[in-house]
């Protein structure tokens, strides 16, 4: 298990086809923070330095920390971020070009061997830098696909990953990440879900069985 939790939302920051090691950076800046912290993170970060391995590795620790002390969790975060950005020049030429041309589950399983990167924070590289086919799953995502009853309500990560790759094609699986996000923060929220705008109201299962949870 990673020591940073990747619980929340992806921040606006993460496009399709970024920069993958831009892509891992702001990922882990994301965890356990909201988006508007995260983007003032990452600004203030790439502002006193050039995102890139090489920079990161070599800069001072503390000045990172500065940079991220926004975000919460900024030690481990830049502990994290420097350690990657030293490990992706050491074993990967400074590039993770060669680890995304590995088939999924290898190029996965590398990611996840790096300090901070969880299954989310993986999945999102995965996905959004290499269009590659897995669903990332954060907190909108597990908690909407489970009261619409696409995956199992006492699934894990990877139960509810799979669940939901299962249901949908994979030229669809971004489009359904983003779905499923832009569902939960509008209409279907964790504590006061907007079920009578909601626009699957009369199909949700969850608002027939009363279950909110």
């Amino acid at each position: 298990m990673e020591i940073l939790q990747d619980t929340l939302a992806l921040p606006r920051l993460v496009k399709p086809k970024a920069d993958p090691f831009e892509t891992l950076i702001v990922t882990i800046i994301s965890q356990n923070t909201a988006d508007t912290n995260t983007e003032r993170a990452f600004e203030a970060l790439s502002k006193h330095f050039e995102i890139t391995p090489q920079t990161l590795a070599g800069a001072q620790l503390s000045e990172i920390e500065d940079c991220l002390h926004v975000a919460g969790l900024y030690h481990s975060k830049a502990k994290a971020i420097q350690s990657v950005s030293k490990i992706t020049i050491e074993k990967f030429k400074g590039s993770l070009a060669s680890v995304l041309s590995k088939p999924l589950d290898e190029a996965r399983k590398m990611l996840m061997a790096l300090p901070g990167v969880g299954p989310k924070t993986a999945d999102v590289v995965l996905l959004f830098s290499a269009n590659l086919p897995t669903i990332p799953v954060d907190t909108h995502v597990n908690r909407v696909s489970k009261r619409l009853h696409l995956a199992p309500a006492d699934g894990d990560y990877e139960a509810v990953r799979l669940s939901l790759q299962s249901i949908f094609k994979p030229k669809d699986y971004l489009a359904v990440h983003l779905l499923l996000i832009a569902h939960g923060r509008k209409f279907c929220k964790a504590s006061c879900p907007h079920c009578h705008e909601c626009p699957v109201y009369d199909y949700c299962p969850s608002n027939f069985l009363g279950d909110k949870a």
